[in-house]
């Protein structure tokens, strides 16, 4: 289930993050500016379990999204959540007109790159150094936004 992240949700996507050290290492302070609405934030949610298993945190940008943040729990990948994740976003982008969707990556996260250039994210830039602990460049990644009612291309039931 993904839904909107909510004040009560900030420890356990604290608890996500800590266990993905390759994602942004964010403050509870940082998500409560999305709880207050600076940004916008939704969680994956298993029923049964009322568990966190990720989140992604974006903001509009004129005729853009940005993802800011975006983390799936280890043992929950693999499993479409991140696609779902992804896909929300997309539909809320496209919500207000939005056409395309920007994300910045360490070039090193190998998984990370394979997993958009499957949502058809393709480089477009580099932020040199843009990244600490460790310092390293960021890729600039870049993805048409589906129009209409269609999905992010072939990648939803990996």
């Amino acid at each position: 289930m993904i839904r909107t992240l909510e004040p009560r949700d900030v420890d356990a996507i604290l608890a996500v993050q800590s266990a993905c050290p390759e994602t942004a290492q964010w403050t509870g302070w940082d998500y409560a500016r999305v709880v207050r609405g600076e940004m916008i934030g939704w969680v994956a949610e298993q029923d049964e379990r009322a568990q966190i298993d990720g989140f992604l945190v974006a903001r509009r940008i004129t005729d853009q999204i940005e993802i800011l943040n975006l983390a799936v729990r280890p043992e929950g990948r693999r499993r479409g959540i991140g696609s779902e994740l992804l896909r929300q976003s997309f539909a809320w982008g496209r919500s207000f007109g939005a056409t395309s969707a920007l994300l910045e990556v360490r070039e090193t996260n190998l998984a990370a790159l394979r997993f958009y250039e499957r949502h058809a994210f393709e480089v477009v830039g580099r932020r040199r150094l843009y990244y600490a602990a460790p310092v390293e460049d960021a890729l600039v990644l870049k993805a048409k936004l589906p129009t209409g009612g269609t999905e992010p291309p072939s990648c939803l039931l990996e």
